[in-house]
């Protein structure tokens, strides 16, 4: 080859060289942020390009380029690297302009939460006994005042077996805090159950103070199970269906973390199993029967912790009649979904409400009626008619009071005839 073809060829190697990088510069410009020159690639390309066209040069003429084509290359690739690492270093600066302000807050919530965990102290159990023995008068009545008017549930000063609801305390980590807000706690938690027991605007006003207190208190499964109870309260006084639906929803999330918390805790069983039933008011065939399971199994184990609350055989009663009352095609639905549907019969439901009954003489109006109402589908008039009396004789004073002398009318009209 002569020497002014080789100078070609040459010259031909360095053009197509520089007509790369001109490539890769444009390249820079146009690529999206945080977008790579993938070098390898280039490098692989570019070298089986020098491989093909300096194969049949001189020695010293092929070193010489290969020389120079090396360096841009090793150029190229140190700038690739940089545009990377500056890419890099652009999104650890934003991410920490981003969290640095969030940081403050952090620290705060993580040292409030600290802050909120409890532990009852002998001292405080000891003080606690003092101030229920003040009130052991007023807690050993049964009259019909001390039951919730709303179908007759009973306020937190029911009386369990083992220790008072109040000194079971919440269930909490080891972590102590201190005496004098272990105290804040069991005086709030009196103050909103004398709320509860009082008139519509004392619940209203028991459930304001419930909610202000959400965030401190949201891991005591004492003040969950309220909490739940005063969106119960709040259904039963609602008459819109929208701000009813959304009362029961809400309060269903708060006994359900009740029990999570504390397993053991029969009023976070009991409301729990009764905001499943009145979300039975909202579903489909479907959700209904599956909330009747859930209504029905919690029900049972607060049976279990607390077998001598009237409440509860009186809700275990009415979930009885409902059952003994399914349709045909909400068995089916529930044979399907579940395997087999639930069963009961109006004999079970009867000799719930009559346990209630026995346990609290005038237990309340709903009990009454639902009494007469288990007699009439027994054919057993005489009774039916006795319990329409007693009924008659409790005044309605509550929605649910009123919802149950409306039956009642009903019910008298069919056993008159």
């Amino acid at each position: 080859m002569s020497r002014f073809e080789n100078k070609g060829l040459i010259l031909g190697i360095m053009a197509g060289t520089a007509g790369i990088s001109l490539m890769v510069i444009w390249y820079r410009k146009i690529r999206k942020p945080g977008a790579a020159v993938r070098t390898p690639a280039l490098l692989n390309a570019s070298n089986r390009l020098s491989s093909v066209g300096l194969q049949n040069e001189a020695p010293n003429e092929q070193g010489a380029v290969m020389v120079l084509y090396g360096r841009q290359l090793q150029i190229l690739e140190k700038l690739n690297d940089l545009l990377v690492s500056v890419d890099e270093l652009k999104r650890e600066v934003k991410f920490l302009k981003e969290a640095i302000p969030k940081l403050e807050e952090l620290v705060r919530k993580e040292l409030q939460g600290k802050g909120d965990v409890q532990r009852v102290s002998p001292l405080h159990r000891a003080a606690k006994r003092r101030k229920a023995e003040t009130a052991s008068g007023a807690a050993e009545t049964t009259s019909s005042e001390e039951a919730e008017s709303e179908g007759g549930y009973l306020t937190a000063y029911t009386d369990t077996e083992g220790d008072s609801e109040e000194e079971k305390g919440c269930k909490k980590s080891p972590d102590a805090i201190t005496k004098s807000e272990d105290e804040e706690l069991f005086n709030f938690l009196q103050q909103v159950d004398n709320l509860h027991k009082g008139s519509e605007n004392d619940k209203k006003e028991g459930f304001r103070l419930l909610l202000e207190k959400d965030d401190k208190y949201e891991h005591c499964a004492d003040f969950l199970w309220r909490l739940a109870r005063a969106y119960g309260d709040l259904f039963e006084m609602s008459t819109d269906a929208n701000e009813k639906r959304k009362y029961v929803a809400d309060g269903k999330i708060k006994a359900e973390k009740a029990v999570q918390l504390d397993d053991r805790s029969a009023e976070s069983h009991q409301w729990f199993a009764i905001m499943c039933g009145y979300m039975s008011q909202f579903e489909s065939v479907q959700n209904k029967i599956r909330n009747g399971y859930l209504f029905k199994e919690h029900l049972d184990k607060a049976i279990e912790l607390k077998p001598q609350d009237p409440l509860l055989y009186y809700l275990n009663g009415r979930w009885c009649y409902s059952v003994a009352q399914l349709s045909w095609i909400e068995k089916k639905v529930a044979a399907a979904l579940f395997g087999t549907p639930p069963t009961s019969t109006v004999e079970e439901a009867l000799q719930n409400f009559l346990k209630a009954e026995e346990m609290h003489p005038g237990y309340s109006k709903c009990n009454y009626v639902y009494l007469a109402k288990c007699y009439k589908d027994l054919g057993q008039k005489n009774n039916a008619l006795k319990y329409c009396d007693s009924a008659l004789s409790i005044l309605s004073v509550t929605n649910e009071d009123k919802e149950a002398q409306k039956d009642l009318e009903a019910l008298l009209l069919t056993l008159r005839l």
